[in-house]
């Protein structure tokens, strides 16, 4: 049963939220919001055309000239916190929001939302410390006291995000937060099929006094709002989650005007467990790194090389643990496995079933399809694969396991292994032997490597992929820089 303050949101008209108020003058039609669940209809949403987009980027350029422009970096830190205050007070209605859009579990629900408060205080405490330097320059030939020469950093101006549906609200907030410790306006494009957090955090950042024009929401179609808001000649930078086939797409479309643009894309993770590994441990860990959030999440686990002499202990523990987590609807306090997005990517993980059976993969659990209302697909672990299988090579964004073993203690062979994909996103070794960890940690081509554990998250920590997983980082000190740009000053008198 949900709150009546969700049941309230759910029932209004949704529609855009453009220099700093709701609006339902949308031209882009109008898109039900489904309980992933239920398949039920749960709202319907007001959808953006390439020009109600062109109205979200006039309204963020026009708040960089406004108020916005002359807020000191206090009075940015204190609007933050006030904004994370808010988010706390709303915490139900957000996590029942989040579980109704994408079907997550509530535990899971409620730990993104305090996540995205947190984000956002570690990113209020940087307004104050965002400094340019002085320079020792000797420009035009002049002595050192004959000019002053330093480099003043400003907001990089417009930014459009465009986000995905996996955490919704939380992967919203990686934008916002660094967006607003650096003064920049932003234009947020969220998912189509998980389109309602963002109006909310829209709403609480104008109450937390967020000026108008500062954070806009246009809801809209990847392939209209989406593409509007990549090609859009005022926009400044663009930063996309999502997929690396659309992350190529908004590079070429980013093309026009050479706006920056950082990508945070696809991934297949390895990760290896040695013989030493503590299997009480790593178990229920290496179970979760794949079937978190259904799998639902770029830095999945999905590729597992075990060790053969404890493969059997390890594949069956799994499979036991796999087959007790609880599958039903977000909404209920014991899930562990709720629905995946939708229709369309439960026919494409089902997809996976038949290849690995086709290509000859064994399957200890899941790897059937399920029938009846709502989108759910049990954890699934197949054994014997081959570096060749689809389900070892793609990205499956559902909750399956390819596991491979190794019979040796080659670490450079077994990063071959680990490096034999177009990703490099994250991943994870699971040993008792530090020089065993360090090295493969050095070894392993990923942005973010975990030692006895998998994909550990932490605003100070930063978060990003090499290869086709992505370009810069989020999280921390890093993302600031994607938000900034470096003007140099020099100065002369005589």
């Amino acid at each position: 049963m949900t709150s009546k303050a969700t049941r309230e949101f759910l029932a209004r008209k949704h529609g855009l939220w453009i220099g700093g108020k709701h609006t339902l003058d949308y031209t882009g039609g109008e898109l039900d919001v489904t309980d992933p669940a239920t398949e039920a209809v749960i709202a319907r949403v007001g959808l953006a055309s390439a020009e109600d987009m062109d109205r979200a980027v006039q309204a963020a350029r026009a708040a960089l000239r406004g108020p916005w422009a002359r807020f000191t970096p206090d009075e940015r830190t204190r609007t933050m916190l006030r904004y994370a205050e808010l988010i706390e007070k709303n915490a139900e209605l957000i996590t029942e929001l989040a579980v109704l859009d994408n079907g997550m579990p509530i535990g899971i629900a409620e730990s993104c939302s305090m996540f995205s408060a947190l984000f956002l205080r570690y990113y209020a405490g940087w307004p104050t410390k965002i400094a340019g330097q002085t320079l020792p320059s000797s420009a035009l030939g002049k002595r050192p006291d004959e000019l002053f020469a330093y480099t003043a950093r400003e907001p990089v101006g417009v930014v459009g995000a465009i986000t995905p549906w996996n955490y919704p609200f939380g992967m919203e907030m990686l934008k916002i937060a660094p967006a607003l410790a650096t003064g920049c306006a932003l234009v947020l494009k969220p998912a189509e099929d998980a389109p309602l957090a963002a109006l909310l955090l829209a709403e609480l950042a104008a109450e937390a006094g967020v000026p108008q024009g500062v954070l806009n929401v246009v809801n809209g179609l990847g392939e209209v709002a989406g593409a509007a808001l990549a090609e859009h000649p005022q926009v400044d930078k663009i930063s996309f989650t999502g997929s690396t086939e659309v992350g190529r797409i908004i590079v070429r479309a980013a093309a026009g005007n050479l706006k920056k643009v950082s990508l945070e894309l696809g991934g297949k993770s390895p990760v290896f467990v040695f013989p030493d590994a503590d299997l009480q441990h790593a178990i229920p860990g290496v179970a979760l790194a794949t079937f978190l959030l259904q799998g639902q999440n770029c830095v999945c686990g999905s590729r597992v090389f075990v060790h053969e002499s404890i493969a059997e202990e390890l594949t069956s523990g799994i499979a036991a643990f796999a087959k007790g987590l609880p599958i039903g609807s977000g909404m209920e306090r014991s899930t562990m496995i709720g629905p995946v997005i939708s229709g369309v990517q439960k026919k494409l993980i089902e997809g996976f079933f038949v290849s690995a059976r086709e290509q000859g993969a064994r399957c200890l659990t899941g790897g059937e399809p399920t029938t009846g209302r709502g989108h759910f697909v049990a954890p699934t672990v197949y054994v014997d694969c081959k570096p060749e299988m689809r389900v070892v090579r793609e990205e499956i964004f559902g909750p399956v396991m390819a596991v491979q073993t190794f019979d040796h203690d080659n670490l450079d062979a077994l990063a071959e292994l680990a490096n034999d994909t177009p990703y490099g996103l994250s991943g994870s070794v699971w040993t008792r032997d530090i020089a065993t960890a360090h090295r493969m940690v050095r070894l392993i081509d990923s942005g973010q490597v975990g030692v006895n554990c998998h994909a550990a998250m932490d605003p100070s920590m930063p978060f990003g992929g090499f290869k086709q997983s992505g370009w810069g980082r989020e999280f921390g000190a890093d993302a600031l820089e994607l938000y900034l740009r470096t003007k140099a000053v020099t100065f002369t008198w005589t």
